[in-house]
């Protein structure tokens, strides 16, 4: 499928008028696209995010440029563009992120995964991962994203590729994949943090709560006083047998630190309505109580207390235990937010079926960012507008450059 023209495929794109290419779509690639610093660049960006919102099926290169240009050269300046050209990706997110604010109110900032299976060791960042969600041990790259939730929609904004110690460890791993000097292997809570911080300095003041689920990380306490130092409301899932002390209770000396699932056993029982993102509301039962976190400096004024709190299930079985900062709101309000964890779930499915999330081999650093940000984009832009792509997009964006002098600044 050729996307079809209204002028020549053989007129330079620095000839198409203006008029030609006002629409919400090149509206969105301007904005999103304008702090790439040359122009090729931004043209192939645009070609790039065309091809991922039009091209039915597996998103392969070859498939994109099929879509989006006659020309015979589209499969190899896409490739360069993608996998070569040294284009930064964090302004795009950061414009990305100003795009989408502007669509509605921001509810929550949520912490999701995408677990992207590979073939052999060739991909960066690939690893034997045990993946909760199927069960199973995959050999797979494990990216983690920051979600903006805007009405029943979470949309993607942010990646971090998690790097196993040896991808960051062996010199030979790291120029093979062209990872920066500056890139250090970083645990998963670590990794959540950074992405907090980055929303936090590109939409400040938003107040939106951190939604996560965290329930397989063994070191989510510090993921948890990380965002208390910050000051950062939060909902977030964590294992059953998380250390927390208990509140109010009068024991002679420092009370001893017990697993939330052993300590919920003693909280309240509740009838909450909780509300999802989409509307549907469901009453559940949930179990409550206030806990503080132990680990805090001798001398240090004492933390306010957290609320834990788990659905109550047929035959005593265990539900995913919670943990929040809002203790001054009312439970069925928090377990709402708690819904918000199968946004990044559903976003993370969609993009696999129909942005090409899993259609790119992601060998390089550089090359994986790109990818990702460019089908973040794709998702963002169709969910929160749902237009189509226009039809009389320029075929062919001027060609990147070939000769070998810039295709060795480029790599």
């Amino acid at each position: 499928m050729v996307l079809p023209c209204a002028l020549p495929a053989s007129t330079p794109v620095s000839e198409v008028p203006e008029t030609h290419l006002a629409s919400p779509f090149s509206d969105f690639t301007d904005q999103v696209f304008q702090n790439l610093r040359r122009a090729d660049q931004r043209r192939w960006a645009g070609a790039y995010l065309a091809g991922l919102l039009i091209t039915p099926g597996k998103k392969s290169v070859r498939r994109l440029a099929g879509a989006v240009s006659a020309s015979p050269t589209a499969v190899q300046s896409l490739r360069q563009f993608v996998s070569l050209s040294p284009w930064d990706w964090e302004p795009v997110m950061d414009e990305l992120t100003r795009w989408a604010r502007g669509h509605g109110p921001v509810s929550t900032w949520a912490i999701g995964r995408a677990v992207l299976p590979k073939r052999g060791d060739r991909s960066v960042g690939v690893h034997r991962y045990f993946d909760p969600a199927s069960g199973r041990t995959l050999n797979c790259q494990l990216g983690l994203g920051a979600f903006l939730g805007i009405g029943a929609l979470q949309v993607p904004v942010d990646w971090r590729l998690l790097l196993p110690a040896p991808w960051t460890e062996d010199a030979q791993l790291r120029r093979r994949a062209r990872i920066p000097d500056e890139i250090d292997h970083r645990p998963l809570w670590a990794q959540a943090l950074d992405l907090v911080d980055t929303l936090e300095a590109r939409t400040s003041p938003t107040a939106a709560p951190v939604v996560a689920d965290m329930s397989d990380d063994p070191d989510v306490a510090l993921f948890l006083r990380g965002l208390s130092q910050r000051a950062r409301d939060f909902v977030v899932a964590v294992p059953q047998h998380l250390k927390v002390l208990p509140v109010g209770e009068r024991t002679p000396g420092a009370p001893e630190p017990v697993s939330a699932r052993a300590h919920i056993s003693s909280g309240n029982a509740d009838s909450v309505l909780v509300t999802a993102p989409d509307g549907r509301r469901q009453h559940t039962q949930l179990r409550s109580v206030l806990v503080r976190l132990p680990g805090a400096r001798p001398g240090a004024t004492p933390e306010y207390p957290y609320r834990i709190f788990t659905e109550i299930l047929p035959e005593s079985r265990p539900g995913s235990m919670w943990i929040t900062s809002l203790t001054h709101q009312r439970l069925d309000n928090v377990a709402s937010l708690a819904t918000h964890r199968t946004g990044t779930t559903t976003a993370v499915a969609g993009m696999e079926r129909h942005f090409g999330l899993l259609d790119f081999e992601g060998r390089s650093f550089p090359g994986w960012y790109h990818h990702m940000t460019l089908v973040s984009a794709a998702y963002t832009y169709q969910r929160l507008t749902h237009r189509p792509v226009p039809r009389h997009m320029p075929c062919c964006p001027a060609p990147l450059p070939r000769n070998s002098q810039e295709r060795l600044h480029l790599v």
